[in-house]
């Protein structure tokens, strides 16, 4: 009985500041600015198609090399010994203890024509190269802002993972290519679902790098949401529809992770 009691500040939150919020935003998707039901909102959502699977595509490539970069750091990470561990995540984490917004604008002052990375390539007789204001430039942030939630559920994921179990499988004649794809890439492919997971769903709904690296000409589904609410063209009712698509689009996401998840476990059944 305690226990139901104890739960109830979390279920009030939750139906505070989740379920009211995601109400709303269907009751404005589905209504005009008179109040009456439509669908016209949803169907101008498709004026946005591009917008949409830049967006997309983007934090694709940007999961993409996140995945890349991620998967031997935290496998080699997790080899280590309990205290380096520890020191390595600290380093992983520390960017991350500095604000967002101050994160993203340090890339604005290294991107820019006159910024450091030009000025070191000028030293060489190189550039000035066009970095800021590009579709590279938003990838590029979402990769940095974006690493550590890739590094962590795959590094919780690789230390469980035994030594004694790689050994045994090299024993047994298996080959480091065998080892990696039989063993370890099937035990650490929860970590990998979650971590393309946590990376996917804010990279394709950002708005701030986008703002800040790509500039108007890189707009993405975060910017249109932000500029309907927010912005000088204001429409919650448009802004809500696209919101509602957007949920739609990481729900399908997290729907497919979640189904290879399961072919992982049945495959490792069967073995």
């Amino acid at each position: 009985m305690k226990a139901k009691f104890a739960s109830v500040p979390y279920l009030l939150w939750m139906v505070i500041f989740t379920i009211v919020p995601m109400l709303l935003i269907l009751l404005f998707a589905f209504t005009s600015p008179e109040g009456g039901f439509t669908i016209a909102n949803i169907s101008a959502v498709g004026r946005y198609t591009d917008v949409i699977m830049k967006s997309i595509w983007l934090a694709a490539i940007a999961t993409a090399i996140c995945l890349l970069l991620s998967y031997p750091f935290a496998y080699i990470i997790s080899r280590r010994s309990a205290r380096r561990q520890q020191v390595s995540l600290m380093l992983i984490m520390l960017p991350m203890w500095m604000s967002f917004l101050l994160r993203t604008f340090a890339w604005m002052t290294l991107l820019e024509k006159t910024g450091l990375i030009n000025r070191i390539l000028g030293v060489f007789g190189i550039g000035p190269f066009e970095m800021i204001n590009t579709p590279g430039a938003v990838v590029l942030g979402m990769v940095y802002n974006y690493l550590p939630f890739m590094i962590l559920p795959l590094h919780s994921v690789m230390m469980k993972i035994e030594d004694s179990i790689i050994e045994a499988a090299q024993d047994l004649g298996a080959s480091p290519m065998r080892v990696f794809f039989r063993v370890v890439l099937p035990l650490s492919f929860p970590g990998v679902s979650s971590g393309i997971t946590m990376v996917f769903v804010p990279a394709v709904s950002t708005f701030i790098i986008s703002r800040m690296l790509g500039g108007g000409s890189n707009l993405l589904i975060g910017d249109l949401i932000d500029m309907q609410f927010l912005g000088n063209a204001y429409n919650p009712h448009l802004g809500s529809a696209i919101s509602l698509v957007l949920m739609v689009i990481i729900l399908l996401c997290m729907s497919i992770m979640n189904q290879f998840d399961d072919d992982v476990d049945m495959e490792g059944a069967i073995l």
